[in-house]
């Protein structure tokens, strides 16, 4: 079966040459000082930005949870739907959790978000852009908005971008109370070694570090990523070739099935669709081979979620698609 339903990469960044030579070039026996500040030195040279704005930690997981440990008391204040984590993390430790439900085509007015933080008063508001699983990108006068609206309850905006590289790049204006949140599990490749990564001003970094663990990142995703922020044009290609993939998948969809179920419009490595008939393709899909996103959620019962493949997988993705349109045809007129 191949597992196009947790929005992973389908490649490798790096050759099994490369990966051995790291490997063993990799002081596993000391602990990984040195090694975590070249990361966020080169992290931050990528980006443009200090060092001394980057924390990383194991994977955003492990950021969202000392962001939910570490946030002023009261409650976060999410979209639904939204990445689960986020109310996994806040159970888990305990800190209420309220919503802004989303409209019937999985969009969120900025209005009804407004209105949401002067009712609930948040400690701190947590959405994804690129939003997952709708997979649209909010704008810049969008995101400004919500962040002049917590300055003024005196709360933080955190905005978790993981699908950014595969989206719109912006440049946020850095401010004490707002924090971006990104991960190298998506576009970079390397989600097996879990390395999440924060962006903020100095001084809300120095904030965060106050729960940092002494060494909060092994050796060996260490010196994979320091390799990957080094080697830039290597790791651009890299990008690159991920979002060509990320608009293939998309053109296969709307080539093929855009009529006949809803395909949303995706700054992302996946694409959502709804509809009877896209539970129908996604059933197809999955006796085919190919084991797509479904939910268990009731509001979301009738979506389909679907991430990319290789080269190859999408070409055998296509033709399986193509067949069921055949069949769906027939089956429409007799």
């Amino acid at each position: 079966m191949i597992r196009i339903n947790k929005n992973e990469s389908p490649l490798r960044p790096l050759s099994e040459t490369q990966l051995s030579s790291l490997i063993q070039n990799a002081a596993f026996n000391f602990y990984p000082d040195d090694e975590y500040e070249r990361f966020k030195h080169a992290y931050a040279h990528f980006y443009n930005i200090e060092a001394d704005q980057v924390i990383a930690g194991n994977g955003s997981d492990e950021l969202i949870q000392k962001l939910m440990l570490i946030m002023p008391d009261g409650p976060a204040l999410t979209l639904n739907p939204d990445f689960f984590m986020y109310q996994a993390y806040a159970q888990q430790v305990h800190r209420p959790i309220e919503f802004v439900d989303a409209e019937p085509d999985l969009t969120f007015k900025l209005e009804r978000i407004i209105q949401r933080i002067d009712e609930v008063q948040p400690s701190f508001f947590i959405m994804s852009n690129p939003h997952n699983p709708s997979g649209k990108q909010y704008s810049m006068d969008y995101l400004n908005a919500i962040a002049d609206k917590m300055a003024e309850i005196g709360g933080y905006f955190i905005i978790d971008e993981a699908y950014l590289d595969f989206g719109e790049a912006y440049t946020f204006k850095m401010q004490s109370h707002v924090i971006q949140m990104r991960t190298l599990s998506k576009a970079f490749g390397i989600a097996g070694l879990r390395l999440g990564v924060l962006i903020g001003t100095t001084e809300t970094i120095q904030y965060i570090q106050s729960i940092e663990h002494p060494y909060p990142l092994n050796t060996l995703t260490l010196h994979i990523a320091l390799y990957m922020f080094e080697h830039v044009s290597m790791t651009q290609d890299f990008i690159d070739h991920q979002r060509a993939l990320a608009n293939r998948l998309k053109q296969i969809f709307n080539d093929q099935v855009s009529d006949v179920m809803t395909v949303f419009p995706s700054s992302t490595n996946f694409v959502l669709t709804k509809g009877k008939a896209a539970q129908s393709l996604g059933a197809y899909i999955k006796d085919n081979g190919f084991l797509p996103r479904v939910y268990d959620e009731p509001e979301m019962n009738d979506y389909v979620r679907y991430s990319i493949a290789t080269d190859v997988q999408l070409d055998q993705l296509e033709t399986i698609i193509k067949s069921w349109r055949s069949q769906y045809d027939v089956s429409k007129n007799t």
